[in-house]
């Protein structure tokens, strides 16, 4: 049975595939805004998507290292340890199963490595975006604790205005980039490559998973709501509190003028 292995990595929070496209001066087979698609002969591929991810199929490690280390300058913000996750394609006449970590075909070609490549790239996309909203949502408990323990919270507004930020952009890059809900238009004609597809997705969990990450993302929106509340109430307190000032400092000059 024949074997090979592909491998998807998260290289950068996004890749310059304009760039990409005129350093590689290659023949694409797929080539969009979001993403790029190279053969290298054989079972040999490359797969370049807008949100930082690669996917190689049958490439040596050192192979992969050359080709992620060649387009470092058209990486936006790279990552110093690459998020990664490693699959298998074994071809068997007459099967179609999804394993562990391993895929078994009853055919092997471009369209069926396109898929399945595809739907890699999605499923370590979800994995950098867990970690992501887990971490922000880490940080939200930190200043939950803090306002539970002091009755006060500890981060200021601008500094609340740069975490509202990051969480908005995750959320951004995560409609932008998950296609979890849209079929690849390859699967459209192909009644085979759309059972490969809709097999992959549930074997990769990736609708189950988009769900976990959009519900962390609502539990943090709805705790910057409050922090939000509280933060415009600290302001209007203070703002108060100068209101009261000035008039008695108003009060002040006008009874000392009466006086003199």
């Amino acid at each position: 049975m024949k074997t090979i292995k592909i491998t998807a990595l998260v290289v950068a929070n996004q890749l310059d595939l304009k760039g990409v496209k005129t350093f590689l001066d290659l023949k694409t087979i797929a080539d969009s805004s979001s993403e790029l698609l190279y053969s290298f002969g054989g079972d040999k591929y490359q797969y370049y998507f807008n949100y930082g991810v690669i996917v190689f199929s049958d490439h040596s490690e050192e192979e992969i290292k050359v080709a992620v280390r060649a387009i470092l300058p058209y990486q936006k913000n790279p990552n110093e340890q690459w998020l990664r996750d490693d699959h298998e394609i074994t071809v068997k006449e007459g099967e179609l199963e999804f394993e562990f970590n391993r895929l078994i075909v009853d055919r092997l070609d471009g369209k069926v490595l396109r898929i399945a490549m595809f739907n890699l790239a999605q499923s370590v996309a979800l994995d950098c975006y867990h970690d992501i909203t887990e971490n922000l949502l880490t940080e939200i408990r930190g200043f939950s604790r803090g306002l539970e323990l002091s009755g006060k919270l500890s981060i200021n507004r601008k500094n609340m205005l740069k975490f509202i930020g990051r969480a908005l952009n995750t959320q951004n890059d995560i409609a932008d980039n998950i296609y979890i809900f849209d079929a690849p238009e390859q699967v459209w004609d192909d009644e085979y490559l759309d059972k490969l597809h809709k097999g992959l997705m549930k074997h990769f969990d990736l609708r189950v998973r988009f769900s976990e990450v959009e519900y962390t993302l609502r539990i943090i929106e709805h705790n910057l709501s409050v922090f939000r509340e509280i933060s415009n109430q600290r302001e209007n307190s203070m703002l108060e509190r100068i209101i009261v000032v000035l008039i008695m400092v108003e009060v002040l000059n006008l009874i000392i003028s009466k006086l003199w």
